[in-house]
């Protein structure tokens, strides 16, 4: 285990960042597990607060992490993170006739969010306003979609990207067939 006080304080936010992504949990989920404020867990990831061992003992046991291992030193340059299909997270209650995969990392969520989404024929995802100045950006893969974003309304078939404002209320749809969208949401 590291010695060095300042060497802790440098890893432990970005060790505690990875063993929730390990988990697949987001800030919400390890708030309720742990017991520890979603605000608090996302401050110490930011390292812009350093737990007390009652709170960092709550976390190691949420995340199901060792205590002293979350402190080892060890080279995390060389390596490349992969996440099987069969694990990449899924938003079921949303839309209709969709199927949505978050493909951006966890703590991302808020800020720069990724998501493959599939629709069957008549599928939508219809959104409400998001934060002022959200802006989406859709590239059809596979079929024909409709977006609408406020008042704005264009069809797209599979290769075509658009680019539009989602602090309206907007909407993508699938109506003459099956189709699948890459998006990325960028949160003001």
């Amino acid at each position: 285990m590291t010695e060095n006080t300042d060497d802790i304080l440098t890893l432990l936010p970005s060790r505690l960042k990875e063993a929730r992504r390990a988990q697949g949990l987001s800030l919400e989920a390890v708030a309720n597990l742990s017991g520890v404020s979603r605000s608090m867990v996302s401050q110490i990831e930011r390292g812009e607060s350093s737990p007390t061992i009652a709170t960092l003992w709550n976390l190691t046991r949420a995340l199901q992490v060792d205590f002293a291992g979350l402190l080892d030193a060890k080279d995390t340059q060389d390596r490349i993170d992969i996440l099987r299909s069969d694990d990449v997270p899924k938003i079921e209650n949303m839309g209709h006739g969709c199927r949505i995969r978050i493909l951006s990392p966890p703590e991302e969520a808020g800020g720069h969010e990724v998501y493959d989404i599939r629709f069957d024929k008549g599928g939508a995802l219809i959104s409400q306003p998001h934060t002022r100045g959200t802006l989406e950006q859709l590239t059809a893969l596979e079929g024909d979609i409709t977006v609408t974003s406020g008042n704005a309304r264009n069809q797209l078939r599979a290769g075509d990207t658009a680019r539009y404002a989602a602090d309206v209320d907007h909407s993508i749809t699938a109506p003459n067939g099956p189709a699948r969208v890459f998006l990325i949401v960028k949160n003001a």
